[in-house]
């Protein structure tokens, strides 16, 4: 009997923990996505990287040369980032959204909202991110 209570107890305790895992699988893939995504950009790598967007980005770039070139241009501090942590983050049927602050290759801070949707084959995408120059806070 007691051994039988242990282990409806310990499997109790292994389904709970499997529940809390599967709550946080889309925020952990979206942040290895991003990360992903980061490292392809500061290794060069524009086909990796351009494989991480979703489908309806692929579409306003059809080529990686062109999303490249965009990511250069108009996210610089996403493209060359000197460090970068994640901030919050918040799942909302098939999309994550997440902050990311980033500092740039100019030293200036900045936060990076990230848009990823789940597609139907149950992978997740970045379809979209917003760029914002942090306010400037207290130097330390």
């Amino acid at each position: 009997m007691l051994r039988a209570l242990s282990y409806g107890l310990a499997l109790g305790g292994l389904l709970m923990w499997n529940g809390m895992a599967r709550a946080e699988e889309p925020i952990d893939t979206a942040q290895s996505i991003i990360r992903n995504q980061i490292t392809e950009f500061l290794n060069d790598d524009a086909s990796t990287a351009y494989s991480f967007a979703s489908p309806a980005i692929q579409g306003k770039f059809p080529n990686q040369k062109l999303f490249f070139e965009m990511v250069k241009r108009a996210y610089q501090p996403v493209y060359r980032p000197g460090n970068f942590a994640f901030g919050r983050n918040k799942v909302a049927g098939d999309q994550v959204i997440q902050e990311v602050l980033i500092t740039g290759p100019d030293g200036k801070d900045w936060t990076a909202v990230y848009q990823l949707v789940k597609l139907p084959d149950g992978t997740y995408r970045i379809n979209g991110v917003q760029i914002l120059q942090a306010a400037p806070g207290p130097a330390i």
